[in-house]
């Protein structure tokens, strides 16, 4: 996977309440990603960018939520998402990063 790829996959941490729970418990990182990622990029990109050591990848896609506004119905837009397991003694701290 060429470099400028490595970049484009991973759109970010998704912090929440339940990825929250998974870090501490089974030390699991929720990330969203491209809507074309595939299993093998997103470790790669997880490996490279972070520096650590990603034992498994789980990806599902999240639907848009359908919303009553002032002007009718409107969609929100869905995203895929990526859980990624850690090896044993590796950790990612987004809350220490300056």
């Amino acid at each position: 996977m060429n470099q400028e790829r490595v970049f484009k996959v991973l759109l970010g941490p998704h912090q929440t309440e339940k990825a929250a729970i998974l870090g501490e418990k089974y030390n699991q990182i929720a990330f969203k990603v491209a809507q074309d990622a595939t299993k093998p990029e997103i470790k790669e990109a997880v490996e490279q960018l972070l520096n650590v050591k990603v034992e498994g990848v789980r990806v599902l896609n999240v639907k848009g939520k359908t919303k009553r506004t002032m002007r009718g119905i409107g969609r929100r837009k869905g995203f895929r998402k990526a859980y990624i397991s850690l090896a044993e003694g590796q950790e990612i701290d987004f809350a220490g990063a300056e």
